[in-house]
């Protein structure tokens, strides 16, 4: 009992390997390959008997190591066609053909198909003009032709239409693929605006209550912090609604390198001071690359406040030769934050994602005591 428990799961395991190699191209090329000795092995007596001095196990090996080279037909289709058309002159044998111009019109298309096709019946009248050929594959000229041709023109025939079959089948994955992104796109702006329409709700409200909160805190000590917090919400609000609503229609002003004094403002309000050190020359950066240093430098300040509450922040973007330098440091903090920190976990891929899109590349991550995020991209000025 215990042995056949022991047992099962082995054969589980074969048999599910089983099943996935039958389902491969190979085994189908293997089984291809078996199915033309199989017909080939119908004429070893003759061939042994008559057409040469082979016998009939020789006969069978030549034959097997003939339709052994059909495992190649799909990346070297040539190689058993060649095969064939030796088969051909050598042993009278026409099997091979059939499955080699099936081969070649399968995975080379219908122009390359019909050039072997051709040279298969040039390479067959040749043969029937010399001497000592097989009479019985033809007295005259035309039942020679009336042999040849068809097999020669149906193989090729229906390995073209199978390769167009098969051109199809991409093209509809194409499609599909194509309508499967749409669909996901079309989600995503969906969500937007759901996003735009929740969440701008609640920013509203938000600025409304610290309106009404400074109002009431008039003279006292707290009627700043609610302005800036009216403030906050009010620039969110408009943030949420460039972003979701106007980019769709491609109107949305991307943020350049002249919005870095506003995040590092933002940062030490937060109470996290920002060395911001920004280079004259990359001010002449174009639009698209002052937003991505934007991004860059707008997430490694949310990450720092997140992670490092209160913690100073160097930030440095210099030009040297055709390359754009951005760097972001902050101290690691001795200790995690009282509260963790919330975060989706996204932010450092779409940096990546955004500065490799543009040929640079991006490192971040702890470098002794300091967290440090380097991203490297070409300028793209004329020097």
């Amino acid at each position: 009992m215990m042995e056949g428990m022991f047992r099962f799961p082995a054969a589980h395991a074969l048999r599910r390997c089983v099943d996935r190699w039958a389902g491969s191209p190979r085994a189908l090329d293997v089984v291809t390959a078996l199915s033309a000795f199989a017909l080939m092995s119908l004429d070893v007596p003759g061939l042994a008997r008559a057409d040469n001095s082979l016998t009939g196990v020789t006969a069978s090996l030549v034959l097997a190591a003939g339709a052994g080279t059909l495992v190649l037909r799909r990346r070297l289709p040539w190689v058993p066609y060649l095969v064939a058309l030796v088969l051909m002159g050598w042993l009278h044998e026409v099997t091979m053909v059939q499955f080699a111009l099936y081969s070649l019109g399968r995975f080379r298309g219908r122009r390359v198909a019909i050039v072997a096709t051709a040279l298969y019946v040039l390479a067959a009248y040749g043969l029937f003009l010399t001497p000592g050929w097989p009479a019985r594959h033809g007295d005259t000229l035309s039942d020679f032709l009336s042999l040849v041709v068809p097999i020669g023109v149906l193989a090729a025939g229906v390995g073209i239409a199978a390769y167009r079959q098969d051109l199809v089948r991409a093209l509809e994955a194409q499609r599909s693929e194509a309508a499967a992104r749409q669909a996901v796109q079309e989600e995503r702006i969906s969500v937007g605006r759901d996003v735009h329409d929740l969440v701008g709700r609640e920013l509203t409200v938000l600025a409304v209550r610290a309106e009404v909160l400074s109002v009431r805190a008039r003279g006292e000590a707290h009627q700043k912090d609610f302005e800036e917090l009216a403030d906050t919400a009010r620039r969110a609000h408009h943030m949420l609604n460039e972003t979701v609503v106007r980019r769709a229609d491609g109107v949305a002003e991307t943020p350049g390198l002249d919005g870095l004094a506003v995040l590092a403002e933002e940062s030490e309000r937060m109470g996290g001071p920002v060395d911001l050190t920004v280079a004259e020359e990359a001010k002449t950066l174009s639009p698209l690359r002052q937003t991505a240093v934007h991004r860059v430098v707008q997430e490694c300040l949310t990450n720092a406040a997140k992670h490092a509450p209160g913690l100073p922040v160097t930030v440095s973007i210099t030009v040297a030769g055709a390359d754009l330098l951005v760097e972001v440091a902050n101290p690691l903090p001795r200790t995690p934050p009282d509260r963790a920190p919330v975060s989706a976990g996204t932010g450092l891929f779409s940096m990546e994602e955004r500065v490799t899109s543009m040929g640079g590349t991006l490192t971040a991550g702890p470098d002794g005591d300091t967290y440090r995020v380097t991203a490297l991209l070409p300028t793209g000025l004329r020097l």
